[in-house]
């Protein structure tokens, strides 16, 4: 799959963070999600379950959202993430860690 750099999901509407550094891993994920329209989606694909990150979206966007679990591992997770309301840019600076991942 060919990702462009200021889209990271794929045509097939996945969005592969497996490469991506820790350190930047949410903050890229939540800015592809906020820049999404309203009631589009994608596919968060990662190899550990992102539990922190879902907690991390239901504390800053209650009912923004829904998240959908479509593999749960072993080594493989998939998650539909997908936009419901839109939302003011955020003009605090995001967290980034993977919660120790």
């Amino acid at each position: 799959m060919t990702m462009q750099k200021e889209n990271l999901i794929g045509p097939d509407k996945v969005m592969d963070v497996r490469p991506i550094p820790c350190s930047v891993k949410h903050g890229l994920i939540i800015k592809t999600w906020l820049e999404l329209p309203v009631g589009d989606h994608f596919i968060l694909l990662n190899d550990h379950d992102p539990v922190p990150l879902r907690y991390q979206f239901a504390a800053l966007w209650p009912d923004a959202f829904t998240w959908e679990h479509l593999v749960k591992g072993p080594g493989e997770f998939r998650v539909k993430i997908t936009k419901l309301t839109e939302l003011a840019k955020p003009t605090e600076q995001l967290p980034t860690a993977c919660g120790g991942h």
